[in-house]
């Protein structure tokens, strides 16, 4: 098992980030193409809105992974963490721009569905959390901020939370998949927790029993 895990750091090393930039963006045209010739059912735009918000949530989610997999599995995929968040980023603004546009278009409207609708309010602060993210997720943002980086990026923890309970609240009656997503998110953020050192209290065990 090693060797494979091994194995796969190595290829994962040599994979370069625009692979993954290039593989995620053809859904969007894909989509437009569905859209376009029926293939998304009786409402297209709404089918387009959810399709691009799932695959938005769906990039957090897989971020998100990252260090889990990488402490307990040894899979290191740290090298594609930001290119997954400038695309979560990127489909966050497509879903919101095709609900902007395409299924409200009127800004007055837009604004009262912002205030009275509890999941779209949701949505547009887990949106506001990922802006700073994506306005420093650059190499210049990272030696100019500093620690502070790490601190502002834990903003991605609240952003894919917003996200989660969005698409819970989003869909009709108690669906199993919005819950599997929580789950999902819950269960990383747990697994994200530092570990308990507990090499110092037995080292402090181990002295004071020699010291009787």
């Amino acid at each position: 098992m090693s060797a494979v895990i091994d194995a796969f750091n190595a290829f994962a090393r040599r994979v370069p980030t625009w692979v993954l930039y290039i593989s995620y963006m053809f859904p969007v045209p894909w989509l437009l193409y569905e859209g376009q010739t029926g293939g998304l059912g009786a409402e297209p735009i709404k089918a387009l809105e959810q399709e691009l918000g799932l695959i938005a949530l769906q990039l957090l989610v897989i971020g998100l992974a990252i260090t889990p997999a990488r402490r307990y599995l040894r899979i290191n995929l740290l090298k594609f963490r930001r290119a997954l968040g400038l695309l979560a980023f990127t489909y966050v603004c497509l879903h919101l721009l095709v609900w902007l546009v395409l299924d409200v278009g009127i800004l007055s409207q837009i604004w009262a569905d912002i205030l009275k609708r509890p999941y779209i309010t949701i949505g547009m602060a887990g949106f506001v959390c990922l802006i700073p993210l994506a306005a420093t997720s650059n190499n210049f943002s990272i030696r100019k901020l500093g620690p502070k980086w790490r601190q502002l990026h834990k903003l991605t923890y609240i952003a894919v939370i917003l996200g989660g309970v969005h698409f819970i609240w989003l869909v009709k009656g108690l669906q199993i998949e919005p819950l599997l997503y929580m789950a999902a998110i819950l269960g990383l953020l747990i697994l994200r927790l530092p570990k308990k050192r507990q090499a110092r209290p037995i080292a402090n065990a181990i002295l004071a029993n020699k010291a009787k």
